[in-house]
């Protein structure tokens, strides 16, 4: 047992390969932390973790649908996950006003696609922060010229974030970077 911070705690340290983090996050800090623990997710064989269901939705939620986000993308380009099994609020004492799910998380062999963690990150904030948008509008965030990037990235002008896969966003990602980085 370890009494500290687990925002400040790297668990890929406190042990040798293999390693598998079975946990019932706080479900404050949940996406903050597996968020932290992907910049190391191949150094995973898996993670069993239990979040409340919107989050475990929004992990597993595939392009169209409504839990479909900024998180799914970021998930689903490192690792696959899947919810396991739900787990009623009557089974705590005292009974959250949530259900939870249990998600199994493994991590991909490499990521689903070309792209770096900091351009998919700016991207999809961008596109996600006004997922109604046609991306042409919710891009603009970005500074960069924002037609081209869509044409580059081989993506329909009209879409909208919620439309787009991984390997689109990270497409995407790629086609900032290049616009961001060129002199």
């Amino acid at each position: 047992m370890i009494a500290g911070d687990a925002l400040k705690l790297d668990p890929a340290n406190l042990s040798e390969p293999p390693r598998k983090i079975v946990a019932n996050l706080p479900y404050n800090i949940a996406t903050a932390l597996i968020l932290g623990w992907f910049d190391r997710i191949r150094e995973y064989e898996s993670l069993t973790l239990m979040f409340q269901r919107e989050v475990a939705e929004r992990l597993t939620a595939e392009p169209r649908s409504k839990s479909y986000g900024r998180l799914s993308v970021l998930v689903q380009w490192v690792a696959e996950a899947r919810i396991l099994f739900n787990v009623p609020a009557r089974a705590f004492v005292p009974p959250p006003k949530v259900t939870s799910s249990v998600v199994a998380i493994i991590p991909r062999v490499a990521p689903l696609a070309e792209a770096t963690k900091s351009a998919l990150e700016r991207v999809t904030a961008a596109a996600f922060g006004q997922r109604r948008k046609m991306l042409r509008a919710s891009l603009k965030p970005l500074g960069i010229a924002i037609e081209p990037l869509i044409e580059r990235a081989g993506i329909a002008a009209m879409a909208r974030a919620e439309e787009l896969s991984v390997v689109e966003f990270c497409a995407l990602a790629r086609a900032a970077e290049c616009a961001i980085n060129r002199p």
